[in-house]
């Protein structure tokens, strides 16, 4: 999520210029940036989780799994965006070491501050990428997961993952885990949003 607009209006290459060059990650909409908050011990926690499960199934698939610090451009939208953990196994984004282009897919994990923007706007940017085929929200206040997957139609259908459930899968990745490994270590009790992204 944004924290804090910049002013001065930014072409693509001067935001990944700047970008390269910066200790503080910003996002890029449409040649403006904002600065990125830090993240919870939860929030971190939950996404590690998620990228090791991940990249232990996919290893020597010639898929890539890829954490908070690779951004995702969605030129349609001129965007950029740092999602929390995020898949592709399009050849072509090996060859771009500063940004991947071709996610098939996107989890971010959910925030007091940025949980209505991770389900509207940027869920809607993130449709326009043609490759992107699931869409993942990661609760932290309690355990469920809400993976939205692309129809061969185009429409977007919803299905809710919770502990009564235990298994979950990500399908375009052919992945089937249990909830409680994505929340080993989570303490629920503890505050999920005094400094987070």
């Amino acid at each position: 999520m944004v924290a804090s607009p910049q002013n001065s209006y930014l072409t693509t290459e001067e935001y990944l210029q700047l970008e390269t060059a910066s200790d503080i990650k910003h996002e890029y909409f449409d040649g403006e940036i904002f600065a990125m908050a830090g993240a919870t011990d939860t929030h971190v926690t939950i996404a590690l989780n998620m990228a090791i499960l991940l990249r232990n199934h996919l290893r020597g698939s010639g898929c890539r799994v890829y954490i908070s610090d690779m951004k995702v451009r969605i030129e349609a939208k001129n965007r950029f965006f740092y999602p929390d953990v995020m898949v592709t196994c399009e050849t072509k984004d090996r060859e771009n070491t500063i940004y991947k282009e071709f996610p098939l897919l996107v989890i971010e994990v959910l925030s007091d501050s940025t949980e209505a923007f991770d389900r509207g706007d940027k869920f809607a940017d993130y449709q326009s990428l043609p490759s992107l085929q699931e869409y993942v929200l990661i609760n932290t206040k309690k355990a469920r997961i809400e993976c939205f997957r692309r129809t061969d139609d185009g429409l977007w259908l919803l299905q809710f993952y919770e502990l009564d459930k235990i298994n979950f899968e990500l399908t375009s990745v052919d992945f089937s885990g249990k909830i409680e490994e994505v929340y080993q270590e989570v303490d629920f009790s503890l505050p999920t949003d005094s400094i987070n992204k």
